[in-house]
């Protein structure tokens, strides 16, 4: 009976063992078929993806991005292909884009400023210093720099006038179009061409003193020793100059009784066109600044104002501002305030006559005269 039993365990397990053989090999077979399914399969799948990848449309569209990125990237750039080949045609071009910019900007300020001042009744007050400054300043800039700017329109012209207005940047340009240095360099020009006429002016104020002499002016002896200290190389106060006031109210110096002679030589000491209207010019100039001084006034004084401001009032006012301190630019300046709040319409011809009483015998000026 055990035999017969074992003998069935060993044949089962025989059997189990075959079975499970025929299992393996069975399953090894699977998974080598599968394998070998794959490798046939991914060439296959790479073929197609090649194919895919180098295709005429795909490849044309790939091209076409590619040369359009890189054009894009060149024209981007091109401004510094150019600067390499061409430096000195791109500075030129950079001068101009920035200071038509810069034109155009205050040009649309300019238009809002006269409206507000339209819409006051032509009273600057409602106006800050840099808006009367722009309203002064920039009808004359357009009427400098329209010639070049409309010439430039014309087919082929801009390659002549551009180069032209940037040769002579003081006769064609405008300070739009300047550099920081240029500024001051022509600055100084400027002045140095209006102080030419200071002496000159002068030499009319001491010719009227016969007359006040022999009108028994009551303001004679003190007018005198003005014109005294400035004839031995100094320069009367504000309160010296303000208690003289009513003698530029009436004749010789009011506006309306100055002489043709003495009128051409203020309008050149202001930088003003010596033509027709000169009366009215120069009451204008007077007007315009007036209103700048009580601007200031109204903005907490000059010692509020950034030194670059100070400079530029300086030479407006005819005072040589290049290597002169904050402290020097600002004391002169109130000087020159003090008295100019005080001037109304009936002696305006004390306050052209300013830049001779406050900076005749200023050493900065003299510089540039000798």
């Amino acid at each position: 009976m055990s035999l017969t039993l074992l003998r069935n365990v060993c044949r089962q397990q025989h059997h189990i063992q075959k079975q499970t053989t025929l299992v393996y090999y069975r399953f090894c077979h699977q998974q080598e078929q599968k394998r070998n399914d794959g490798k046939v399969q991914q060439p296959q799948i790479e073929k197609e993806k090649l194919a895919v990848k180098y295709s005429r449309e795909n490849v044309k569209r790939n091209v076409q991005g590619y040369v359009f990125s890189r054009f894009f990237d060149y024209v981007k750039n091109y401004d510094k292909v150019l600067e390499k080949k061409f430096p000195s045609a791109m500075h030129v071009y950079r001068v101009f884009l920035v200071g038509v910019k810069e034109f155009f900007n205050d040009m649309k300020k300019l238009v809002k400023i006269t409206k507000i001042v339209y819409f006051h009744n032509n009273d600057l007050r409602c106006l800050t210093r840099k808006e009367i400054e722009l309203y002064y300043q920039m009808p004359r800039d357009m009427k400098k720099v329209a010639p070049v700017l409309l010439v430039s329109a014309l087919p082929f012209a801009n390659y002549v006038v551009f180069p032209l207005a940037y040769m002579y940047p003081r006769t064609f340009l405008t300070p739009h179009f300047w550099s920081i240095q240029q500024k001051v360099d022509f600055a100084q020009l400027d002045l140095k061409q209006r102080l030419q006429y200071n002496r000159r002016v002068f030499r009319c104020m001491q010719a009227k003193l016969e007359v006040l002499r022999k009108n028994n002016d009551p303001l004679y002896e003190q007018f005198s020793n003005i014109l005294g200290l400035l004839g031995s190389g100094l320069h009367p106060t504000s309160k010296d100059i303000l208690d003289v006031k009513d003698l530029f109210s009436r004749p010789p110096f009011h506006l309306r009784c100055l002489s043709s002679v003495h009128l051409k030589y203020l309008c050149k000491l202001h930088d003003l066109n010596a033509g027709l209207m000169r009366r009215y010019r120069l009451s204008e100039r007077s007007y315009i600044i007036h209103h700048m001084d009580l601007a200031i006034k109204r903005e907490g004084g000059v010692h509020n104002m950034p030194i670059e401001s100070l400079k530029h009032a300086c030479f407006m006012r005819g005072l040589n501002a290049i290597n002169l301190s904050t402290e020097n630019m600002i004391d002169w300046l109130n000087e020159w305030v003090k008295v100019s709040l005080i001037i109304d319409q009936d002696n305006i011809s004390l306050f052209l006559h300013l830049p001779i009483l406050l900076s005749y015998n200023h050493p900065n000026n003299w510089i540039l005269n000798h």
